[in-house]
């Protein structure tokens, strides 16, 4: 008699199982995010938001640019996601505007504020921060995942071999050169540990900023005086003001003329760390062997 309460206890058992595997297929598949959360899929997502400019390329350069159905103010690239609809920043999205969109799913970057509001809401969200090569490397598979692309590793392959290539059509004067690259006005710096201190370090150059102070430290505008760069890599927006920092107007790099200032469209390119990585160093290798070219016509001349 003492057998039926098991045998029971099997029943139910047996039945759980039966029920959870008819709610979920058997091709469902599972992608864990950067926070380490699990979103479980029976089918490879037909409408997404990305509320992150690299996240937007990415998914667009999978092949999968017609499934997004909203993206955030600053996605740009390619030019056909300029016509979805804006759903704000990572700061402030429009949460109303994304959940009348019904998503499969919603990309967003790994510090916005954007994920868990929508998560609590009830919607699948994957949150990415790509800060390095290998953050882009392994989003890219990530993404690959969940939208069921196979063999998404060759975006990954064509990036390496984009930045090698880049790399190899530099003189090798360039490894002399010292630089400074600034993402943003704070100043906000890219470091060694970032992706573009990565790449810089790919080229052959030497960065002011060490892997020690972070992947995009702030500084203090002195900071760059005493390291006094070669060469200052920054966004054309930001030049008119930089000789009015404190001590920058002794910088030799500003007094000689060794600045390559990007226009926004290039500027676009080298800080979002994605598809175009491959893009962004050929970018700042042009400007790097241009840096090269001019000390050198300055040293002829008499």
């Amino acid at each position: 008699m003492r057998r039926w309460p098991i045998l029971r206890a099997w029943a139910w058992l047996a039945l759980a199982a039966s029920a959870c595997s008819a709610w979920l297929p058997a091709h469902a598949y599972t992608v864990q995010d950067d926070r380490g959360v699990q979103q479980t899929f029976a089918a490879a997502p037909q409408r997404i938001v990305s509320l992150l400019p690299s996240l937007t390329e990415t998914v667009c350069e999978l092949g999968a640019c017609a499934r997004l159905v909203g993206v955030d103010r600053y996605s740009n690239y390619p030019a056909s996601v300029t016509r979805l609809p804006q759903l704000g920043g990572g700061l402030d999205p429009n949460i109303e505007a994304i959940m009348a969109l019904q998503p499969d799913v919603v990309l967003v970057a790994k510090s916005s504020r954007a994920g868990e509001r929508l998560q609590a809401l009830g919607l699948k969200v994957l949150a990415f921060e790509p800060k390095t090569h290998e953050d882009v490397q392994r989003i890219v598979l990530r993404l690959g995942d969940l939208l069921q692309v196979h063999d998404a590793q060759h975006i990954w392959r064509a990036i390496d071999a984009g930045v090698s290539a880049a790399a190899q059509s530099l003189p090798p004067a360039v490894r002399q050169l010292r630089v400074y690259f600034e993402v943003n006005e704070g100043p906000y710096a890219a470091g060694e540990a970032s992706f573009i201190g990565q790449t810089l370090a790919r080229l052959g150059v030497r960065n002011i900023v060490p892997a020690s102070l972070g992947a995009f430290p702030r500084l203090n505008p002195e900071y760059v005086v005493r390291a006094e760069p070669d060469v200052i890599l920054i966004g054309q927006r930001s030049v008119d003001g930089l000789a009015s920092r404190p001590g920058w107007s002794q910088l030799k790099a500003l007094r000689t003329g060794h600045v390559c200032a990007f226009a926004e469209s290039d500027a676009n390119v080298l800080v979002r760390p994605g598809p175009r990585m491959a893009e962004a160093a050929r970018i700042m290798a042009n400007c790097l062997a241009a840096q090269v070219k001019q000390t050198a016509k300055k040293g002829r001349a008499p």
